[in-house]
């Protein structure tokens, strides 16, 4: 499919990657890995041909066709969720521009014997075929069953992009990848806005796809369950094995034992050879001896042993001011989006030094209680910050908080003050941004670039509490310990949300669970919380649906539902034929329009009951997806 031959790029003169070269073939699930910085986005970007590389070469089988998922996307403002969705189709949509203009031309001409009309049939004949060849009838379907699988309610598909958070814009640019039916799929974080019964939608989805799939990720899990190959980029190299993540990094440290002991081993040779050499130069009956030996140290081709890129952010949050002994205070907290309840009666109180983990899926109101006790939401209720308080906050959607025009230094310069203005090359040095790394822009950096600077940003303010709402998007594992490292340190106050359990483990030491616009309370961390919640993970308690009981009062209501359900079944199966049937007699009638012309329009009523056919199939359709809506209305 795509072969990938000494492909070498630079920035500012270091080399990303120089000379690799792997292959890409149907079936391939790569997990591409690598630390924060180390070109994976750039290589998804050589991939997609949106960027070039320096020198090497590409070589892809004909026609083939690659979808890239970015890490940051544009949308066109005015679409609404399905409008968005069906760009994936263009092939079907200019078909459908088509045969609506040669139906426009058929009902304004009645010249039906002349050769332009047969003419006009023969093409629209042809433009059908074709539309129901590439699944012009089905794409409709096929969009609304994507788009509910991550996680799209119907309500939704009729509303504008532009009222959706960057996750539910980036959900739907998914969408149109999956819809589009392409050879490879480059997706860059793919999980980093879903929830878990999107992300085990999607692991289902991937694994049957046919194509080459190419995922950078950090999530460990996803990657274990989706992928059948890994290839880290490492120090300007990569290192490619047919495994998926765990059993790659099992082999690579397998790998660099042996290299060890075997350059070890060499390593004695080559003491001993040159103790002998030193001994044999002294003697002179020797001295051919010692040429000997030192020709062959310099043939030995000596044993290297793999480098790993150990750098590593270095970072740790001082404490400002001692706050009060209460921190936050909430009292009916309570939040809507248009129709939508997040929070209703919500009641919170958090105290200083505590360390408060919220968890729960995505959309129960997770990240809008911390968006409203950081100020940045309306809401109704009483909620009150205690003395002193001075909080930090790290966003979930660093690319909306993040001028992308400024570069690294201009951002950190503008956050800073006259205090702290001239500690700001260090602190990015600090986070891995030295040298001319600091003129990049906000931009073209990684999505672990852009979380590092977000923390880096931190730096410069003073806070005793701090909020962090999925902190540990983009970062990879290093990154990730490291900050898990300086939280637990931390003297002040944390609320984190997360998903993450194996960074929440050993860190909070309280849990409030987001469900059904309410929270609750766990007096311990994690662990304990999944044991009152008696789960292994936290996949499984956010995947668990809870089955309301049915009071007795609506007994009777259920019974009548059974029927009406039982009555709407046999009214679709009825449509169902009836469109089946209707469509087989209109096929027919395009094939005698186009094989026996003449004779087809011979018949005077002919096209009064093709054109009555088409009406009533379109009919047939309307009430096919009624009937379907009062269904799902009842199930």
């Amino acid at each position: 499919m795509l072969n990938i031959h000494n492909l070498s790029i630079s920035f500012q003169g270091e080399y990303l990657f120089e000379e690799i070269t792997f292959k890409l073939s149907a079936g391939d699930r790569v997990g591409l890995i690598g630390k924060n910085g180390a070109g994976k986005s750039t290589m998804l970007k050589i991939l997609s041909k949106e960027m070039e590389p320096d020198s090497g070469q590409i070589a892809a089988d004909k026609n083939l066709s690659i979808g890239f998922l970015k890490q940051d996307i544009d949308f066109v403002l005015g679409r609404t969720v399905l409008e968005e969705s069906y760009e994936a189709f263009q092939e079907i949509k200019d078909l459908e521009g088509k045969m609506e203009h040669i139906n426009t031309q058929l009902a304004e001409r009645a010249d039906y014997e002349s050769e332009g009309y047969n003419q006009i049939m023969i093409d629209l004949n042809d433009v059908q075929h074709q539309y129901e060849i590439i699944g012009g009838y089905n794409y409709q379907g096929e969009t609304e069953k994507i788009l509910q699988g991550l996680g799209f309610k119907r309500e939704d598909f009729e509303k504008l992009t532009d009222t959706f958070s960057g996750g539910w814009r980036m959900r739907i640019e998914l969408a149109k990848l999956l819809l589009q039916n392409n050879d490879i799929l480059l997706l860059d974080e793919p999980t980093n806005h879903l929830d878990i019964e999107s992300i085990i939608w999607l692991e289902s989805f991937l694994k049957g796809y046919v194509g080459a799939v190419v995922i950078v990720s950090h999530d460990k899990m996803f990657l274990d369950n989706v992928t059948n190959r890994t290839i880290e980029i490492s120090l300007g190299r990569i290192y490619d094995y047919p495994k998926p993540f765990t059993q790659f990094m099992v082999l690579r440290n397998e790998l660099k034992a042996q290299q060890l002991a075997s350059q070890k081993n060499q390593q004695k040779q080559i003491d001993q050879t040159e103790k002998l050499i030193e001994k044999f130069r002294a003697k002179a009956s020797k001295a051919t001896m010692a040429q000997s030996l030192i020709k062959k140290l310099d043939r030995m081709d000596r044993i290297e042993v793999d480098e790993d890129d150990n750098s590593v952010m270095t970072l740790n949050f001082p404490v400002s001011v001692i706050p009060g002994k209460v921190v936050v205070e909430a009292n009916q907290i309570a939040k809507t989006y248009g129709k939508n309840h997040v929070l209703s009666n919500v009641n919170l109180m958090i105290e200083r030094d505590s360390k408060t983990a919220f968890v729960g899926q995505n959309g129960q109101g997770k990240s809008t209680l911390a968006k409203i006790i950081v100020g940045e939401l309306e809401y109704k209720g009483h909620l009150k910050l205690g003395h002193n308080v001075q909080i930090g906050y790290f966003a979930q959607n660093q690319a909306e908080y993040l001028n992308g025009n400024k570069t690294v230094l201009d951002t950190m310069i503008d956050a800073a003050n006259e205090t702290n203005r001239s500690k700001v090359r260090d602190i990015l040095g600090s986070f891995l941004f030295r040298g001319d790394e600091v003129e990049k822009y906000v931009k073209v950096l990684s999505g672990g670039e852009r979380n590092r600077l977000a923390l880096a940003k931190l730096m410069l303010q003073p806070l005793n509490v701090l909020i962090m709402d999925e902190p540990t998007n983009h970062l990879d594992m290093k990154s990730k310990n490291v900050l898990k490292g300086a939280l637990k340190k931390f003297a002040g106050t944390l609320v984190v949300v997360s998903h993450d359990r194996d960074f929440l483990q050993g860190l909070t030491n309280v849990v409030y669970e987001f469900k059904d616009q309410h929270i609750k309370e766990y007096l311990g961390d994690i662990d304990y919380y999944l044991q009152q919640r008696n789960v292994e993970n936290l996949r499984e308690v956010e995947k668990r649906t809870v089955i309301k009981e049915v009071p007795k009062e609506t007994s009777k209501q259920s019974y009548e539902d059974q029927k009406k359900l039982k009555s709407l079944n046999n009214k679709l199966s009825n449509i169902e034929s009836k469109i089946a049937s209707l469509e087989k007699d209109i096929k027919k009638d395009d094939v005698d329009l186009a094989t026996n012309y003449n004779k087809t329009i011979a018949d005077n009523s002919f096209f009064d009951r093709y054109q009555s056919k088409k009406k009533k199939l379109k009919q047939l359709m309307s009430d096919w997806e009624n009937v379907t809506l009062d269904l799902e209305g009842i199930s």
